[in-house]
């Protein structure tokens, strides 16, 4: 297991210095081989956005020896300099031969590198900072906060030892890899076009509730929420139909979800450290949990002519390495719905107590005035 080859002389010094370490165990998750972050502590599960459920290395390794988990986990966090970059699919296990694209852009970083738990790809560490807010583009993620990778101490023969400071060379692969239009991508994998389906919005409209799950959009279309625990989840509904029928364009997303009867106040207030809106998150999550977009070319063979099914968006998500800080947002979206509602309640209950207050106060004035009625006429009978 890796978490027997991690050691003391394996891990980069640098790492050392953070109580950031958590241990991992794959586990199943909708047939998806899945690591899952454990507390080193008790055994538990972790999250990587509470540090509660980390400890050191020293710890996360003495909990490793009892073979109850497969290996170790760093925790990035925004108090650290650290960012994880993360190559898949790109090495022969048997042969150790790598794609041309990934030894591009080991070489280009030139920072500690080693081979992941699958064998199958890498995890290159390095000081900096990513550039943009996108995280992934096909095969390559770079993550900096709110996430774990693992650490198996197999370090690739030829880089660095210690983790060096690349933020000039991040800032390069990020550009050429991650943050690259289709047509100049260098990342062997392709992303969802950003011109969408070339449909105006009227005939997107039409489509969408002209298909074979077309009710569903038109309830959503209204304004409806039945069938979702909150508006939040409802406006991801319909966001994730939206990113479908656009082919992931977010400025006609936006246009038209602004049309859509769920529109509110909130979808243009700022809910993240960020700065980004409710909206904006909404948009982007809807559209990084799309794999399938419309194509009128292939929609007489493609399924997906007949549109995503909304109520799949949330088993997306995992809590293993593959937790994005995308889910992490949707997490706190839907926390933050519920803070929504229990605050709503407790107005309500507000207004109740003060309505019945009233009534006590009213009741007990004329109980005063009866009493006093009372006493007058039997003053005067007497």
């Amino acid at each position: 297991m890796s978490g027997e080859r991690t050691t003391l002389e394996t891990v980069p010094p640098a790492l050392l210095a953070y109580d950031q370490w958590i241990c991992w165990r794959e586990e199943d998750r909708n047939g998806k081989a899945t690591k899952v972050p454990i507390d080193p502590n008790n055994g538990e599960f972790a999250s990587t956005t509470d540090p509660d459920t980390w400890d050191t290395f020293q710890e996360a390794r003495e909990w490793a020896k009892n073979g109850e988990v497969e290996g170790l986990g760093f925790v990035f966090t925004s108090d650290d300099p650290i960012v994880g970059v993360d190559l898949d699919s790109c090495r022969v296990p048997e042969t150790a031969s790598t794609a041309s694209w990934a030894d591009d852009i080991i070489d280009r970083l030139d920072s500690y590198t080693e081979v992941s738990p699958s064998g199958t790809g890498f995890h290159i560490l390095v000081e900096g900072s990513l550039p943009g807010d996108r995280n992934r583009n096909g095969d390559v993620e770079m993550y900096d906060a709110a996430r774990f990778f693992t650490v198996t101490g197999d370090h690739v023969a030829g880089t660095p030892s210690e983790i060096a400071d690349r933020t000039d060379a991040l800032a390069d692969v990020y550009t050429a890899y991650i943050d690259a239009d289709d047509e100049s991508a260098e990342t062997p994998r392709e992303r969802p076009p950003k011109s969408g389906a070339d449909l105006d919005d009227a005939e997107l409209v039409q489509k969408a509730t002209d298909a074979s799950n077309g009710e569903k959009f038109a309830r959503l279309w209204r304004g409806s929420t039945s069938g979702y625990e909150s508006h939040s989840e409802a406006d991801m509904a319909l966001c994730s139909l939206l990113a479908f029928w656009t082919g992931g364009n977010p400025e006609q997303m936006d246009r038209l979800f602004r049309d859509s009867g769920l529109m509110r106040e909130k979808w243009d207030e700022v809910h993240f450290a960020d700065g980004s809106t409710y909206g904006e998150k909404t948009i982007d999550r809807a559209i990084a949990g799309s794999s399938e977009f419309y194509d009128p070319a292939e929609r007489s063979s493609n399924a997906a002519a007949e549109g995503p099914d909304p109520a799949r968006l949330f088993d997306r998500m995992s809590l293993g390495e593959g937790y994005r800080t995308e889910d992490v947002a949707e997490l706190e979206q839907r926390v933050a719905a519920l803070i929504d509602e229990k605050e709503s309640l407790a107005s309500e209950l507000a207004r109740e107590r003060e309505r019945r207050r009233g009534l006590e106060d009213e009741l007990q004035q004329l109980s005063e005035e009866e009493d006093h009625r009372w006493f007058r006429w039997f003053s005067e009978l007497v």
